[in-house]
């Protein structure tokens, strides 16, 4: 999507979330070529990229600072042009991928047609909808993340971003990360897997945290 958010309107707290959402949906939308995996290898120190914490907190939940830096240990050793055939094998495949990048499988498996149309009438309400030259639809792990990032740095209530977190992001995204965490044989894309399922979390936590307030 085109966005052309100011981030300096943005609290350092979001602009974190933002940022692990964006990284999230690369991720997962294509293989991370050898710049984007150098950036994250030399990226700040662990305890400087938690969001959604201040200094003094209690280490968050779901083990989140310990998934990042797995991850990041993952990138220093990382090789670009193995991760892009792994990234087809695991994704995308030439019969059938090994696991499914689309959410509607995960959080309604009896009924994914019917979770996608849903989908499609949430983001018709703010005027998205997809474009006609992107193959993916709308329930691609990649565009709801982007949708959560688009959402934030728009400044959008917490209430909102959490019924979009809850009804469409949470449950589909943590049981596929699950999923590459059980069955994958990649140590990078179960470290993906790992960070990303301990942000969900991080999240879920803080919404209701919020929700309580």
């Amino acid at each position: 999507m085109d966005d052309p958010v100011q981030r300096t309107a943005l609290s350092e707290e979001d602009g974190a979330r933002a940022d692990c959402y964006a990284l999230i949906s690369r991720l997962f939308y294509a293989a991370p070529d050898a710049a984007l995996l150098s950036s994250l290898a030399a990226g700040p120190d662990d305890d400087d990229i938690t969001p959604q914490t201040q200094p003094g907190d209690e280490p968050p939940p779901g083990g989140y600072a310990e998934a990042f830096a797995a991850f990041r240990r993952a990138c220093r050793t990382a090789d670009a042009a193995a991760l892009r055939q792994e990234f087809d094998d695991l994704f995308v495949g030439a019969g059938k991928a090994l696991f499914s990048p689309y959410t509607s499988g995960y959080a309604a498996p009896n009924a994914p047609d019917r979770h996608l149309v849903a989908l499609r009438e949430y983001l018709a309400s703010w005027g998205l909808a997809r474009r006609d030259s992107v193959f993916e639809t709308e329930d691609h792990v990649a565009a709801v993340c982007d949708v959560m990032r688009w959402l934030i740095e728009r400044d959008y209530p917490l209430e909102q971003q959490r019924s979009f977190f809850d009804g469409f992001v949470c449950t589909g995204l943590s049981d596929f990360c699950s999923a590459i965490e059980t069955g994958a044989a990649s140590s990078f894309y179960r470290s993906v897997a790992g960070f990303t399922r301990a942000f969900m979390a991080l999240e879920k936590d803080a919404f209701a945290f919020d929700g309580d307030g």
